[in-house]
């Protein structure tokens, strides 16, 4: 199993996960104040949109047809607006975007799509009994200031590294997959990278391909055979010759080639 190490033993520490593969991970978890400005971000987004829509439908529709028609649509905006953005922008709403926060799973895994539903559904309680209350105090006993959304769908709200470390990253793998004998860019790849690969998905390959020196020879076998056979069935890859880290090293250099950029 995963087992979170904390780092400095006190609450807010930086969270360090171990894989079963011996890869460390740090996880930042973020402040409350943070998060709280990043839901007021999100509430004030989600008001604007439904303000916009309400007086829409208020022009197209009857008046007690447009009351049940706003009340519906100001019901799914607030619960599609979380669940959509988390899942589809990597565990990042705009207001989580805006202060550098994201959402991810409590084993630094990319959050799901049932995680943050389940999540989301908690906000019922953690508002409870009014203005986050139960989920203020939750946060405030738990070592990760987790609420109690999170708690039930083993998820945490990090600190980004931002895209600046990533391109950063990025940048150095050219010469490192050089000095080691990396094939030329293959175009194709390069576009499947380009389209198909979330931008987690792209920073596992580069973390892989910039710590695989480090790894005990099995554990690096068996992490990259693992990641190969996932990106051959994510990019519908045919390539038999490749080794699951011959792969890893010729997306690796697609990546750099394009940007881990969406």
């Amino acid at each position: 199993m995963n087992r979170a190490i904390g780092v400095a033993g006190t609450w807010r520490a930086k969270r360090q996960i171990r894989t079963p593969e011996h890869v460390r991970v740090r996880l930042d978890p973020a402040g409350p104040g943070s998060r709280f400005l990043g839901l007021l971000v999100d509430f004030a987004l989600i008001l604007a949109l439904t303000a916009l829509a309400s007086s829409a439908l208020s022009k197209l529709l009857p008046k007690s047809l447009g009351t049940l028609a706003i009340a519906t649509l100001s019901f799914v905006l607030t619960w599609v607006y979380h669940v959509g953005f988390e899942v589809r922008r990597e565990g990042r709403t705009p207001g989580k975007a805006m202060l550098g926060l994201r959402v991810v799973d409590a084993r630094g895994l990319p959050l799901s799509l049932e995680q943050s539903f389940v999540r989301n559904v908690g906000r019922v309680l953690d508002f409870a009994p009014v203005l986050y209350g139960l989920g203020g105090l939750v946060a405030l006993l738990d070592r990760d200031g987790r609420r109690l959304g999170d708690l039930l769908a083993d998820t945490l709200v990090v600190r980004d590294e931002g895209n600046s470390r990533r391109r950063m990253a990025a940048a150095n793998l050219p010469e490192t997959l050089r000095r080691q004998g990396q094939a030329p860019v293959d175009p194709e790849l390069a576009r499947l990278a380009r389209h198909r690969l979330s931008l987690d998905e792209r920073e596992l390959v580069v973390a892989l391909v910039r710590r695989a020196d480090k790894l005990d020879p099995r554990a690096r076998y068996d992490l990259f055979e693992q990641a190969g056979q996932h990106f051959r069935r994510k990019l519908v890859l045919d390539l038999p010759h490749l080794s699951g880290e011959a792969l890893v090293r010729a997306l690796a250099l697609a990546i750099a080639a394009t940007g881990t950029r969406r």
